[in-house]
């Protein structure tokens, strides 16, 4: 995946189980950036283009069945539509992107929760992205129990939010192990607490990234 080498746009991303909050400390995050003169282009995964958008639809259906590899080649398809139409050209004309959920969220969902060997996972990354990753990964942390109190008090629930607690319980233990691996590029952010000390911790880990 090339980026020019005269960019000076960062990808950010945003990750977490479901009732996170990543809807809420997204929009901030791009306010935060704007009010500092960045040009923010805000997107979200599965999505972000017309097909990835068409894509959505059926990984989120309801009434949906698919074998979970199915789901991964869906997800990762929608994924390459993303980085040639939105992310790469906006990070060559020098603007931020901050996304909400990238290849992470497939290798938390997808490998612990559904269970698909990493190694498949691996593949299909290399060949989607090569190298390139997020300059940055904000990984809202936040327990099964509350991530559930927030998403029933607000919305219907989508396919993937109507699996089990212990679903949930394998994606945010496969997210953390994750958190270990990369420590560099993703940061943990203890979203059980209340929102403003939530986003006191975002921009904290901002200011310190930015520097």
């Amino acid at each position: 995946m090339m980026i020019s080498e005269t960019s000076k746009g960062k990808f950010i991303t945003m990750e977490g189980i479901d009732g996170a909050g990543k809807s809420t400390h997204l929009n901030w995050l791009a306010d935060f950036f704007r009010s500092r003169g960045k040009t923010v282009v805000v997107t979200r995964e599965p999505g972000g283009t017309r097909l990835g958008e068409r894509l959505r639809e059926l990984l989120l259906d309801n009434y949906q069945t698919m074998h979970g590899e199915t789901e991964a080649l869906l997800m990762f398809a929608a994924r390459r539509e993303h980085l040639d139409k939105v992310i790469v050209p906006a990070l060559d004309q020098g603007n931020w992107v901050i996304s909400d959920r990238f290849t992470d969220a497939s290798f938390a969902y997808q490998g612990g929760g559904r269970g698909l060997p990493i190694q498949k996972l691996e593949v299909l990354e290399h060949w989607v992205q090569g190298l390139f990753q997020p300059d940055l990964t904000l990984y809202l942390d936040v327990t099964v129990e509350l991530g559930r109190q927030r998403t029933s008090a607000i919305k219907t629930a989508d396919r993937f939010e109507k699996e089990r607690d212990e679903f949930f319980q394998r994606v945010r233990e496969c997210y953390l192990e994750r958190a270990r691996k990369f420590p560099q590029r993703i940061r943990v952010i203890n979203a059980n607490l209340p929102l403003e000390q939530v986003n006191k911790s975002i921009e904290e880990t901002i200011i310190s990234f930015c520097k």
